[in-house]
């Protein structure tokens, strides 16, 4: 079943490689973040929309799915929390409210960090639900760890499927699957030197391991420890990735790897997300990690897709369209 769909504060198109995936065709797109653009244009052909505040909800082209990794850093542990009227980044969420009254899609799929369903004692969490529910929604939301879905990383985010009440249907979140993966499957097999960390500055507090765990594996730490300056096995999983360059491995951490510790590539990340061989990065290196880090889990978009393509959504909503003509 073929649906369209939008893809707000796109960042460099993980709900993109999602819902292509299962079917559905892009029909607007928008960010603020010019070197996201770039990215995105580079690899999707089109150039997404800037700053959607400014942008007329009749301007966009009628759409099935509303997506989107709204602003995080207002709910974020890494951010200020400042929520959602203490930043302007928080009041993302009612774009998508302007864009939802106008189209009434029939589905909005959301996601953020995890912290937002904690935030404000739950409040934050409490405000964005009645928002959505007043504009004829069913909210459905789940924190997932994208571990569980064959990412190679603890990354875990709250993800919102939320369903015009009108049309009935019935959703569930999808169930973890048995994955055996780890960080060492995402390696490059020859790495530039400067992603080399020097080895006498490394603190090792426990030795490697030979078998894989479901887990990170924390070994030692560069210089002081904190951010960016974690050692971690390859044999088990990598923290989630952040924005922020903080430290000598900046936000993707180091890895004992083959002897040495070094940083992940940019192509490494890229993998452990779930973007496709193919998938580039047209940025400086710095402006890579750290869309990268701003971004999603596309195998953990590609289950919960795959869970609201198979509720027959639209469907549905096409067989009421040609009831009604």
């Amino acid at each position: 079943m073929s649906f369209t769909f939008i893809d707000l504060f796109c960042g460099i198109g993980g709900f993109r490689q999602a819902l292509e995936s299962v079917g559905g065709t892009c029909v607007f797109s928008s960010d603020k973040n010019k070197r996201a653009r770039e990215t995105y244009q580079a690899n999707y052909g089109e150039v997404p929309a800037g700053d959607i505040t400014k942008i007329e909800a009749k301007d966009i082209p009628p759409f099935d799915i509303l997506c989107g990794g709204f602003p995080c850093q207002s709910y974020s542990l890494a951010g200020k929390q400042k929520g959602i009227y203490g930043d302007p980044r928080g009041l993302m969420i009612f774009e998508i409210a302007r864009i939802t009254e106008y189209h009434k899609p029939s589905v909005l799929f959301l996601e953020n960090v995890d912290n937002l369903a904690r935030h404000d004692g739950g409040q934050t969490l409490a405000t964005i639900v009645k928002l959505i529910e007043d504009l004829g929604y069913d909210v459905h939301y789940k924190i997932l760890k994208a571990n569980d879905y064959g990412c190679a990383t603890i990354r875990k985010r709250i993800y919102f499927v939320c369903i015009r009440k009108d049309l009935h249907i019935n959703f569930s979140f999808p169930e973890p699957i048995e994955s055996d993966v780890a960080v060492e499957d995402f390696l490059e097999q020859y790495v530039d030197e400067h992603y080399y960390l020097d080895l006498d500055s490394v603190t090792f507090y426990k030795p490697d391991i030979t078998e894989r765990v479901r887990d990170t594996y924390r070994m030692g730490y560069i210089g002081n420890i904190g951010q960016g300056r974690r050692v971690y096995s390859i044999k088990g999983y990598c923290p989630t990735f952040v924005c922020t360059s903080r430290g000598p491995a900046g936000g993707t951490e180091s890895y004992f790897v083959n002897g040495r510790v070094r940083r992940l590539t940019p192509n490494e990340c890229k993998r452990i997300m779930g973007f496709p061989e193919d998938f580039i990065f047209p940025v400086a290196e710095a402006r890579a990690y750290e869309q990268i880090g701003n971004t999603v889990a596309v195998p953990v978009l590609k289950a919960i897709a795959r869970q609201i393509v198979a509720t027959n959504v639209f469907e549905d909503v096409q067989n009421k369209l040609g009831q009604a003509l």
